[in-house]
């Protein structure tokens, strides 16, 4: 399937050693071996560390990028806070964060704060945690306006072809208006997730440091 998608033109690989080995798994296919690639181009802080100041990090990040590991920083549900402090160190590139219709939150914040640093956003469990991937009651909605978690051929071939369908804007009007941004509300799958919250990611002040010289 990871090489069927690559030689439909699909580059861009989410994993991460949280994930269960996938980051083995994509390096299996051939091509991606003849790539030969020597470094990340987006590499993520996977949750953000609540007992460090966030320059610490971006600082240890930023030295990758000097020495070429790696291309662009991004961070993985942060919040606005940490955000604005990790973005002074080295230009943020992406935040991961859930967002789906049924999670809108951070179109009051987050979105606001990315379109004012130029960061993009990655939105992952896009599909609602499945409600929008066939778990939910679906009537008169074509195949290819629902995109599908798969493992399958025939599911890939519909999400590619997902591509070519284009909302107006009355359409939009109408699904936000069917699901306004404080209208539904859904729980983290696991409360060990909870913790890590956006909204709560909000990491410890710098300390200074100082210098004493004596004469």
């Amino acid at each position: 399937m990871i090489q069927e998608a690559f030689n439909r033109g699909i580059t861009f690989f989410d994993i991460a050693d949280a994930y269960g080995g996938n980051e083995t798994l994509v390096g299996k296919p051939t091509s991606l071996k003849r790539l030969d690639i020597d470094y990340i181009d987006l590499y993520y802080q996977h949750k953000v560390d609540v007992s460090m100041p966030i320059e610490e990090t971006m600082e240890k990040l930023r030295k990758l990028v000097k020495e070429g590991k790696i291309k662009y920083i991004g961070l993985y549900e942060a919040s606005m806070d940490t955000t604005r402090r990790a973005y002074a160190v080295h230009p943020i590139t992406a935040i991961k964060m859930e967002y789906s219709l049924l999670t809108r939150e951070i179109e009051q914040d987050i979105v606001p704060l990315c379109r004012e640093l130029g960061t993009g956003i990655m939105a992952y469990s896009s599909l609602g945690h499945g409600f929008f991937g066939g778990k939910a009651v679906v009537e008169d909605v074509p195949s290819k306006s629902l995109l599908v978690w798969t493992t399958k051929l025939r599911n890939l071939e519909n999400n590619i072809g997902s591509l070519a369908l284009k909302f107006t804007n009355e359409d939009l009007d109408e699904i936000f208006a069917a699901i306004p941004i404080d209208g539904m509300a859904s729980a983290r799958d696991l409360e060990s997730f909870s913790k890590y919250d956006w909204k709560l990611a909000t990491v410890p002040p710098r300390k200074h440091q100082v210098n004493l010289e004596i004469i």
